[in-house]
């Protein structure tokens, strides 16, 4: 297909597939810039609810405009086959991250985190929930920064909009106990559920669910309490363990209020003391890994002033 030209731009190659999609580098000589090319497969072309989750994801992510959000530049079809065109973005994305970096830096962990979460808060507050966030949903730039992308299962709340069928909706590594019972009055609590499931991972190098069988995964999801962040990794400090745990409660009214109420709740348990403000674009990592394990080894008492900050 690299010779074809759809919609006015140039296929160079394939760069990504998924279960209902082809994702293609594609060149745009109007602009003279390359630009992803997310292709519905022809297997599903006369399928008319994988083309109405295509729509639908058209239309998600035109509503949003965020600075954490991947952006659409066209949509259409073409010999049948319906397309959208996105921000190209060579440099991978968080689960390749993750794979380099199985533990990372709690510091590291609130940068994506606090990333995404806008992203979540932003789209929520749009009347969209994402329902399938995952690392390889998630892709970044060359300055580290996180894009939210893949709504294709996307629910629009304000239209009552969903997809349902025969389909788990869903990756059942990340999926809300909620998503797994089917329920259909979903709310922003999956897409917090998903998050926490993906800090544990980061934190980790685990995932708190993990099993072979479908089937057996998604009841544990709705049945079993997740394992402590600590089992993994003793460093994690209570409260930020405590942070990531409220969101994989079992009831979504018990999370936190927003994922980026989540967020600050991790900050705020990770350092009090000041430790976040390490960002992994400010700090080498060496640097702030010493500073970070350092700084779990000092006591403060309560009523001991903090370390002034030196020039």
């Amino acid at each position: 297909m690299s010779s074809q030209v759809v919609g006015g731009f140039q296929i160079v190659e394939q760069i990504g597939k998924g279960g209902m999609a082809i994702v293609y580098k594609a060149y745009d000589p109007s602009v003279d810039r390359f630009v992803a090319l997310k292709m519905l497969g022809q297997q599903y072309s006369t399928d008319s609810e994988f083309r109405a989750r295509f729509n639908i994801e058209a239309r998600a992510i035109a509503m949003l405009e965020h600075i954490h959000i991947l952006p659409i530049h066209a949509y259409g079809e073409q010999d049948g086959n319906l397309y959208l065109v996105m921000r190209y973005m060579p440099h991978g994305s968080l689960a390749d991250r993750m794979a380099s970096h199985p533990q990372m830096p709690l510091p590291d962990v609130l940068h994506y985190a606090r990333q995404i979460a806008a992203a979540l808060d932003y789209a929520h507050s749009r009347g969209v929930l994402h329902r399938d966030l995952k690392p390889e949903n998630i892709l970044l730039d060359a300055g580290n920064n996180c894009y939210l992308a893949d709504f294709g299962l996307a629910q629009l709340m304000s239209t009552n909009l969903r997809i349902t069928g025969n389909y788990i909706v869903g990756t059942p590594v990340y999926m809300s106990p909620e998503q797994c019972m089917g329920v259909r009055e979903l709310g922003p609590g999956v897409d917090q559920y998903a998050l926490g499931v993906l800090m544990f991972e980061m934190i980790t190098g685990h995932i708190p669910f993990d099993h072979e069988n479908v089937l057996a995964l998604i009841q544990m999801h709705v049945r079993d309490v997740p394992p402590p962040l600590r089992q993994f990794r003793p460093d994690v400090p209570d409260p930020a363990e405590a942070a990531v745990l409220q969101a994989l409660t079992k009831r979504p009214e018990e999370r936190h209020a927003s994922c980026s109420a989540l967020v600050d709740a991790f900050e705020q348990g990770i350092s009090p003391r000041g430790l976040s403000r390490l960002s992994s674009g400010n700090v080498p990592q060496k640097l702030r890994s010493r500073i970070e394990n350092a700084l779990s080894q000092v006591q403060f008492e309560d009523d001991d002033p903090p370390p002034r900050d030196r020039a």
